[in-house]
């Protein structure tokens, strides 16, 4: 089903996007890599600036394995930065550093859509990775009630994604406005670590556009179903 015709149809804008966003955030990466914060600071350090300066002492800071894979878990109250991040004394470093450490402020500060989006989590995972085999059992055999179910698991998707879309961008500017005002950052330097974010924003708008689409694709194959 994944490789019929019409969905791959559907889905080219996102796939579109989605690559080119990809490209974005390695191309804005690897130039701000080379440039070193005024403050000399490393990722680890300016997370660590920012949790200490907003009293945040009881979230940690770990390295993780994987190319921007840097994550705030919020049930064990850690960052996970990424070796390039953790280590790394540039303004693509400080700039994922601070964005994550974002995320650990949002969870102090009860930020709505934050915890709306860690309630989510668990229907969207089931979604993830059971509407499609479920839709396409449905579609074969017939059976509407499957692909409704499909649908309702996917919505849990969607969900997740258009809720995930503002965390981030709050998050983004939360690091972007932190960095300069703990002078982290250079003013004059926040243009590259902008740039950095603004790729990785969008890889959320191409992923929410996926899943929105994905999700018409699977109404309007039940639909076709019933006539």
């Amino acid at each position: 089903m994944i490789l019929e015709p019409m969905y791959l149809v559907m889905l080219a804008p996102a796939l579109l996007l989605g690559g080119w966003a990809q490209w974005k955030v390695k191309s804005a990466f690897s130039k701000a890599k080379n440039i070193r914060p005024s403050s000399g600071m490393s990722g680890a350090e300016a997370a660590q600036r920012i949790l200490e300066v907003n009293g945040l002492h009881h979230v940690g800071i770990e390295p993780t394995n994987g190319f921007l894979g840097d994550h705030y878990d919020p049930r064990a109250k850690v960052l996970r930065l990424s070796p390039d991040v953790y280590q790394g004394r540039s303004l693509a470093a400080v700039g994922v550093a601070a964005h994550e450490a974002g995320h650990a402020l949002q969870d102090a500060k009860r930020y709505a859509p934050l915890a709306i989006r860690n309630g989510i989590v668990p229907l969207a995972s089931i979604g993830t990775n059971g509407a499609f085999a479920i839709f396409f059992l449905g579609w074969f055999m017939q059976f509407s009630g499957l692909m409704i179910a499909a649908i309702v698991l996917f919505s849990g998707v969607v969900a997740f994604q258009l809720v995930n879309l503002p965390v981030e961008f709050n998050a983004s500017s939360r690091a972007r406005a932190l960095l300069v005002d703990y002078g982290i950052v250079a003013p004059q330097e926040d243009r590259e670590v902008g740039k950095v974010l603004n790729a990785a924003a969008m890889t959320y708008v191409a992923a929410t556009i996926s899943s929105i689409l994905t999700l018409l694709y699977f109404i309007l194959r039940a639909s076709q179903s019933q006539r």
